[in-house]
């Protein structure tokens, strides 16, 4: 169990994928996102094990991530945020902010 306030640390926001690249040199199948939270934290590099969804799929979603955990260097990409995902088997299904939301906006 952890306490109220560290849960309280965590930030997350919505954020929109503004580009989904290949990612050769990782070790488990991923992309490389590029995610706009919107004018007050800017856009931000995510490296996320999404490969059930296409670059179509993923350019334009909305996702949540937190975005205030120190940086992670992933093989030769720095990944800057944590895109949220729940697991299905083997499957990492993105967390969906739901219609109305916008970049930036914080989870409640």
């Amino acid at each position: 169990m952890i306490v109220w306030e560290d849960f309280a640390k965590v930030d997350v926001r919505v954020g929109r994928i503004v580009e989904a690249a290949d990612f050769p040199e990782a070790r488990q199948p991923a992309w490389k996102l590029r995610i706009d939270f919107g004018p007050e934290i800017g856009v931000k590099r995510s490296s996320a094990q999404i490969t059930n969804y296409s670059r179509e799929q993923l350019e334009g979603r909305l996702v949540l991530a937190v975005v205030n955990l120190p940086p992670r260097q992933v093989g030769p990409f720095l990944s800057e945020v944590l895109t949220l995902g729940t697991y299905r088997h083997e499957t990492v299904l993105l967390v969906d902010p739901g219609a109305g939301a916008e970049p930036g906006d914080q989870m409640a």
